[in-house]
């Protein structure tokens, strides 16, 4: 190699490993760890494997094919990692849901076992000519649904009104970043240009180094969905109206199509694990965005489904009716449905008679 090739396989070697060092920072070591901090490591991580594979497939092209598959194997992973992160970031999901788990494992499970029965080493034309579509393809269908769930964001990039919230920036950052590491292996994988190639872990480097304060710091507020802030001071700041609004909408499909207010027990952390988000953040959430305790907020629910079951009339006794929506003592039902309604169960019967 002559010496600005040294320079070019130093750098993008270097990014490589340091982005494996900081994988294993965010998977292994890094506490607390939150669901958008696990599977940012894991994008460092299938982007590093991708970026070993780009720098010495470019400077040492002879290495046996069982690299290039681990490489290859490590791309199938990153749009599914961009995905979850994203998502996992935006909504402030303190635990994964099983689902996503599935999903991720079986992308896994599917590129391991196809690695083992067709391997790159005895069948390259299989994986340079469908193999190698379908990764991509996957990797673009995940950056496609990706960059749709953050169209809102993007689009206060072009709007002088709206300014991105420190949160919002550094997910736009690895997004974009993301974006130019995609763009350049299609150029290479659809037009052949070797030198854009290393054009991919060139910028990985410069992106890795750029984001080392959102990987390593632990005061700053635009690490709070890596499970960074601390939780008194998260809880005195209002949600963005935006957030607060799809937050509260799955808060109400949660409680009315599993009816959580039906158990008299039912306590603001159970609710928040129900909705994946933390207690903290539901806390916040009802206090300062709705005006409205815990208590308050789950007894409307109660009292409405009440009214419901009084208005057909079915003979069920009053006292029946606030054990069945949740209220544990018939004193406690019938001050929560004056609170409310401002009269009480007997008399809203019989205002329904009437009419």
């Amino acid at each position: 190699m002559n010496p600005g090739q040294q320079i070019l396989f130093f750098f993008s070697a270097l990014g490589a490993f340091n982005g494996l060092i900081i994988s294993c920072y965010l998977l292994i070591f890094k506490k607390p760890k939150a669901p958008a901090s696990y599977f940012l490591g894991l994008l460092l991580l299938a982007l590093t494997m991708r970026i070993t594979k780009a720098v010495f497939n470019y400077f040492y092209p002879n290495l046996p094919r069982i690299y290039l598959q681990i490489g290859l194997s490590g791309c199938f992973l990153i749009g599914p990692s961009l995905y979850y992160f994203t998502r996992a970031a935006l909504e402030n999901t303190v635990k994964t849901p099983v689902r996503w788990k599935y999903i991720y494992c079986a992308w896994l499970a599917g590129i391991t076992i196809l690695g083992i029965l067709i391997p790159y080493q005895s069948h390259p034309w299989d994986w340079n000519h469908y193999i190698v579509h379908i990764i991509y393809a996957q990797w673009v269908a995940y950056f496609v649904l990706t960059g749709w769930m953050l169209k809102k964001r993007i689009a206060k990039l072009f709007d002088k009104t709206e300014n991105l919230s420190p949160t919002e920036k550094p997910i736009l950052s690895i997004f974009f970043g993301n974006a130019v590491i995609l763009i350049a292996y299609l150029i290479v994988f659809f037009w052949s240009f070797s030198s854009v190639y290393i054009t991919g872990a060139i910028f990985f480097s410069l992106l890795l180094y750029l984001n080392i304060p959102l990987f390593f710091s632990r005061k700053k507020s635009n690490t709070t969905f890596l499970g960074y802030a601390e939780p008194e001071r998260y809880a005195k700041k209002k949600i963005a109206e935006d957030h607060a609004s799809s937050l509260t909408d799955k808060i109400h499909k949660v409680i009315t199509e599993q009816e959580l207010y039906k158990n008299p027990d039912l306590k603001l952390n159970d609710l928040a694990k129900a909705v994946n988000i933390s207690g903290h953040q539901l806390s916040q959430l009802l206090n300062d965005n709705l005006g409205k305790s815990f208590n308050v907020y789950i007894n409307e629910y109660r009292v409405t489904r009440a009214c419901e079951l009084i208005a057909s009339n079915n003979g069920i006794k009053l006292e029946e009716i606030g054990y069945e929506v949740g209220f544990n003592a018939k004193s406690t039902f019938f001050t929560a449905f004056k609170k409310y309604r401002g009269t009480t169960p007997s008399l809203f019967r019989e205002g329904l008679s009437t009419t």
